[in-house]
């Protein structure tokens, strides 16, 4: 690729973190599910468990239980998220790395490492459990929820950002 088709390519040249997600992601549940039983539980740390779990829900099991449609809806859903996301990064003309283009490209390949599971497997592939002792346990999730999770703190942080700056400015009364 020639240094202008390059320069051309402005925020989408950061999607190879997008890959890296997707590769660390793909790898982690492939390794899950060759190694451990549905519901297997090892303890790592005092807070945290390595469990492995599937989820045909969204985030915190949401409709996990319904009858299948969900199925549908959660990767149209990825699958046009991850359309505009690409478009997005395409549009925007600086190459920086901002925070805008790292909640971007993270939401990306969380986004598509989860898609992958649902076409492959059904289910969404979880296996990160934090808890408080025997008291409190967190919903488990993986690499994908967890750049997922990053992607949106950093466009909460963007967002903030852009804020600020417009209220030093004075284009907000």
């Amino acid at each position: 690729m020639s240094g202008a088709a390059f320069t051309r390519l402005g925020a989408l040249r950061w999607v190879w973190v997008s890959a890296l997600v997707l590769a660390l992601d793909q790898w982690s549940k492939a390794w899950i599910v060759e190694h451990f039983e549905l519901f297997e539980r090892h303890a790592c740390w005092p807070m945290l468990d390595i469990t492995r779990l599937h989820n045909r829900g969204a985030a915190f099991s949401f409709l996990g239980d319904a009858s299948g449609w969900q199925f549908y809806l959660f990767v149209g859903l990825a699958v046009l998220v991850s359309a505009g996301i690409v478009v997005w990064l395409y549009r925007q003309t600086s190459a920086k790395l901002s925070w805008l283009t790292a909640g971007l490209v993270l939401i990306l390949g969380g986004a598509i490492g989860n898609v992958i599971d649902r076409l492959l497997r059904g289910y969404v592939v979880d296996f990160i459990h934090v808890h408080w002792k025997e008291v409190w346990y967190f919903p488990a999730f993986n690499v994908a929820d967890s750049a997922i999770t990053a992607g949106a703190i950093c466009l909460m942080i963007d967002a903030f950002l852009d804020w600020k700056t417009a209220r030093t400015s004075g284009r907000l009364s």
